[in-house]
């Protein structure tokens, strides 16, 4: 059984439920974090010194904190060969992409978009530095409308890794009230995701709490 420590709004919180979903595997969640609190108990500082969320305990194992640390742990022990590739070469083609996702797409969207327009008052919002963050970000996001033009998936036909740390922005970035970029490959891709069960159960929350 997993342990998980982070509340069902925290992006990198649902991008390790959703791994967890993909896999299929059993785990029991507890909200800290945010309106929750708990990161500054003494026991949580025990689980994770950087008082962060998500961390995750398999079994009796030490806790594990650092949402690609803990995807890469699990993609390892649990996953098979298409989703999480025993070749190196190919596995470390899954790992730059998902790197790539975590450094230009998630970084990229999350504080300069999403919290400028989700968690700051209308009062206090900067449009121009909106549109400055949101050209750079769709710069990114060119990248994959590039790929996906010619494969269903980031780093080719099947779903692995790297859709798990691309994939779980999007749904934001689709339900805010911004104007979007015309990217149809990118449409198409997220129309796929959001038949996956496990996508529409962790990562398609409503983020409420989080508005100014």
């Amino acid at each position: 059984m997993l342990e998980v420590w982070g509340r069902k709004t925290s992006s990198n919180v649902q991008a390790l439920m959703w791994c967890i979903g993909e896999l299929g595997l059993q785990y029991q969640r507890y909200d800290i974090g945010h309106r929750f609190g708990g990161t500054d108990t003494a026991e949580f500082y025990a689980l994770n010194p950087n008082r962060t969320i998500p961390v995750l305990r398999d079994g009796n194992h030490q806790p594990l904190w650092e949402t690609g640390a803990i995807l890469r742990y699990l993609a390892t022990r649990y996953a098979d060969a298409i989703f999480w590739p025993p070749d190196l070469f190919a596995r470390t083609d899954v790992d730059r992409w998902m790197e790539w996702s975590k450094l230009n797409v998630a970084h990229l969207f999350t504080a300069p978009i999403f919290w400028r327009v989700v968690r700051t008052p209308a009062e206090e919002r900067d449009p121009q530095a909106l549109n400055l963050a949101l050209s750079a970000f769709e710069q990114k996001l060119g990248i994959a409308e590039a790929r996906l033009g010619h494969q269903p998936f980031l780093v080719g036909e099947a779903f692995t890794l790297a859709d798990i740390q691309f994939g779980h922005v999007l749904y934001r970035y689709y339900d805010i009230d911004i104007e979007r970029k015309p990217l149809p490959n990118l449409d198409a891709y997220y129309t796929g995701l959001k038949k996956r069960p496990a996508f529409r159960e962790h990562v398609m929350v409503p983020y409420d709490e989080l508005k100014a």
